[in-house]
């Protein structure tokens, strides 16, 4: 009985151990959530301003421009983001479970994250490029050159469409993979009446050309963004409720402690109250 204490004693110990660390690391993400969250909330503005000017040159661009059609029979070009660290819960999980459900084994895949380069790399996926461990100094940038050799094979026509595959953020307890077209772009329904009379200089074709790469590029950025805020935001929500499996487990433990504890001094009772008896 006294070896069963001491192992119940020794879980103990270790699972409050265990919940000081998860209770760190629930405080450390729910700080860089903030930060990212904020991050996310400012690019949105910019975002937003580029998507209305976008909308507002595609009102006029004819229906046989290359940025409105799709280039049939080619490959996807699909950016692919993942977490670098891991204990984010099923975070990377869902965004696997959307790469095999829809992007295609000939699709060119760019897979941001070392969780999903090794995911992706023990499997029969065409890999682009593995992009890792971007700071967020240099992420705009690598993301800018990347997003810009995906413009000119979809311009050469090598590829059908550039897609990226993010996980939105709605709240701090729910994020869901999304996979979006980010070309061809769609033409707004209302474009003919509210922009036939615009006059574009330099002309309509000049001006999508440099609108398509800032929107685009800022597009892929944006996803990045709201990609880290679910991260943090799931490595939160799991850390805490490994928290309070913890407390649990240890309630438990200290409830089978105490027992085993009353169990071992009411035995010693006995052998007392037995052992004056028989000398009684």
């Amino acid at each position: 009985m006294a070896q069963s204490r001491q192992a119940i004693q020794s879980r103990i110990q270790s699972v409050d151990s265990t919940k000081k660390i998860t209770k760190a690391m629930q405080l450390v993400a729910a700080s860089k959530l903030t930060r990212q969250k904020q991050m996310m909330e400012e690019n949105r503005e910019y975002a937003g301003a580029l998507d209305e000017l976008l909308k507002l040159v595609l009102g006029a661009m004819p229906k046989n421009s290359i940025y409105l059609n799709e280039n049939a029979g080619k490959p996807a070009y699909v950016f692919v983001i993942t977490s670098d660290m891991g204990l984010c819960g099923g975070y990377n999980a869902n965004i696997f479970k959307t790469i095999q459900a829809e992007i295609s084994k000939e699709d060119r895949v760019v897979m941001i994250g070392s969780r999903g380069n090794t995911w992706i790399s023990r499997r029969d996926y065409t890999i682009e490029d593995t992009l890792m461990n971007l700071t967020d100094d240099e992420a705009y940038d690598v993301l800018s050159k990347k997003m810009q050799d995906a413009l000119v094979l979809f311009e050469q026509g090598e590829i059908s469409r550039i897609q990226v595959l993010y996980t939105h953020y709605k709240n701090t307890l729910t994020f869901v993979p999304t996979l979006e077209t980010v070309l061809p772009v769609t033409k707004p329904e209302d474009s003919k009446d509210s922009h036939s009379q615009m006059i574009f200089e330099p002309g309509k074709e000049e001006m999508m050309s440099s609108v398509i790469p800032m929107v685009t590029k800022s597009s892929l950025y944006s996803k990045l963004l709201e990609s880290k805020t679910s991260e943090q935001a799931s490595r939160r929500m799991a850390m805490e409720n490994a928290t309070d499996n913890a407390e649990e487990l240890k309630a438990d433990l200290e409830l089978a402690f105490n027992q085993a504890r009353q169990a071992a001094i009411t035995q010693e009772i006995t052998e007392i109250v037995g052992g004056a008896n028989a000398l009684s």
